[in-house]
């Protein structure tokens, strides 16, 4: 039991570090990711690095092929419909049971989190972008009592990490973010909360294009 607790908690070390190289960069789309490798620079067996593996295929984030391992996974255009497809019908569910619960802490924490996303954006800290949208999504949510629809949204915001990250890559997105967050803790507190599930989906969608277009560009 205390080796198997032990191998499940390197996994989820590895998954961290791993998951972070991804979404920064340093592993680029379709490097191959090898077991052997990974294990000699985290200075593990190879058990947890595979289960790590697996983890990160299940997020989206790695494709594991045969006669070739583990492979960081394109940019899909496939996945980001599906993704926010998911988000647009699920997170405005999560919003009308969490905002008519708020209260006066709910509310300080959900400016707490915009005035970090903020500074990261002005200090250009990249890797807080996606990490602080997510967190403030969630705190949007952290009321309603559908602990399973919370933790399927939660791990459709960390897919969305990456994506994220490119949609934000201009001045303008930038600044349409910040003002969409506001707009809605605007919404929270004065109790608008179906005219706020109406941006909500409307902030989702726009990310959407927003981020397919840039892909197009790029493509």
């Amino acid at each position: 039991m205390t080796a198997q607790l032990q191998h499940r908690t390197l996994s989820a070390a590895i998954v961290d570090r791993l998951r972070q190289a991804i979404l920064d960069g340093s592993h680029p789309a379709g490097t191959q990711l090898r077991q052997d490798a990974l294990a000699e620079t985290y200075g593990v067996s190879r058990i947890p690095v595979r289960e790590a593996l697996f983890q990160l295929e299940a997020e989206g984030l790695v494709r594991i092929l045969p006669h070739k391992g583990a492979v960081v996974s394109e940019l899909s255009i496939d996945e980001i419909n599906d993704v926010f497809d998911l988000r647009t019908i699920l997170e405005p569910r999560l919003f009308a049971a969490s905002a008519t619960q708020f209260g006066a802490e709910d509310l300080a924490m959900l400016d707490f989190i915009q005035n970090r996303f903020v500074s990261a954006i002005r200090a250009n800290d990249v890797s807080r972008w996606g990490l602080l949208n997510a967190e403030f999504h969630m705190a949007l949510y952290a009321r309603a009592v559908q602990p399973r629809t919370r933790a399927i949204v939660s791990a459709l915001l960390q897919t969305s990490d990456r994506y994220t990250r490119v949609q934000l890559s201009s001045t303008a997105a930038m600044g349409k973010a910040q003002q969409d967050h506001a707009h809605l803790i605007a919404l929270c507190k004065a109790g608008k909360v179906e005219e706020g599930c109406r941006f909500l989906i409307g902030h989702i969608e726009e990310v959407r294009q927003d981020l397919l277009r840039v892909l197009g560009r790029a493509g």
